[in-house]
């Protein structure tokens, strides 16, 4: 069984897109994009800085083109699970068939402005909290008064809220815990992003969708989502809701996946799940971040895809 993972913020690289734009059509898709995201695609993902591509508003829609990019190139019909890390949860849904990719480029494009803005009403932050019995960790978070806004694995939480909480936080770790500051804008995946939220809702609703053909699971509680209208309405939530990244692992394991393709800019979810699923059960796991890895890409999609859910059809 076959797994599709899309990644989130954070895994960008400057000039990861250079590659793939000698493909056949690839700059032509791109630049369509980029007027449906209001962001150039292809300046962003080969000539800007790593500063530039931090952008929130010009990261997420990055982001769910390159993965939407690299899919377009793979036979996408034997892919058995699909999911995506917070903004990569947009590329997913497409490639689960519940949203066209031009939809999901211009909500990725909305979700990203829409969450910038909100993180310049008030400074906020967020930092990633290592290690550390996870009650107490968990415990010591709401002491500060900050949110768990990232689970994303075993030993790794990822606190947000206000700077003065963080920085309590890092001056009073939990036991066998060390925290460390992330470069994010703002605290996503809280209550401070209920402004775009709620924009992002306004629009949604009017997204024409379908049911996924194929597994997707939710970043809300890690279950596997069967009406593209509630997929829908989970991402809108999922702005201010937690990732809950441990619980979509744990879903993978229960489900069987022998085999997980992590799409670009790729690394950041395979090493997760590299670091979970480990033991005989382990599946076996390859990045895709050049045209130069599709061919193992393809070879992995054989080997373990096909496995359509019942009812499903390509």
């Amino acid at each position: 069984m076959l797994a599709v993972l899309s990644p989130g913020q954070g895994s960008q690289k400057p000039g990861f897109l250079t590659p793939w734009l000698e493909l056949p059509g690839a700059e032509t898709k791109l630049r369509w994009w980029s007027a449906l995201a209001g962001v150039d695609l292809i300046h962003l993902g080969t000539e800007a800085g790593a500063d530039e591509i931090k952008d929130t508003a010009r990261t997420q829609p990055l982001l769910v083109a390159a993965s939407l990019l690299a899919a377009s190139e793979l036979p996408v019909e034997r892919v058995d699970v699909v999911a995506g890390h917070s903004v990569g949860e947009l590329g997913a849904t497409a490639i689960a068939g519940v949203l066209p990719a031009e939809a999901a480029i211009a909500l990725a494009g909305l979700r990203g402005r829409e969450m910038a803005a909100a993180c310049a009403l008030e400074p906020t932050g967020m930092s990633a909290v290592l290690g550390g019995d996870p009650d107490e960790v968990l415990a010591a978070i709401e002491k500060h008064g900050l949110h768990p806004a990232n689970l994303n694995a075993t030993g790794q939480v990822v606190a947000a809220g206000s700077l003065d909480g963080l920085a309590a936080l890092g001056e009073e770790p939990p036991a066998k815990a060390r925290v460390r500051a992330l470069e994010v804008a703002g605290a996503f995946h809280t209550p401070y992003m209920a402004p775009a939220e709620a924009a992002l809702a306004l629009i949604a609703g009017g997204v024409t969708v379908t049911d996924p053909v194929r597994t997707l699971l939710s970043d809300l509680d890690g279950t596997a989502v069967t009406s593209g209208r509630e997929m829908v309405e989970r991402l809108v939530r999922q702005v201010t809701a937690p990732v809950r990244w441990d619980q979509v692992m744990r879903t993978l394991a229960d489900r069987g996946v022998t085999g997980v393709l992590e799409l670009p800019p790729a690394g950041t979810l395979a090493g997760l799940v590299k670091r979970e699923l480990k033991g005989d059960g382990a599946p076996e796991i390859v990045t895709l971040n050049t045209p130069d890895d599709l061919p193992a890409a393809r070879d992995l999609i054989a080997r373990h895809g096909g496995h359509l859910i019942e009812g499903a059809t390509p």
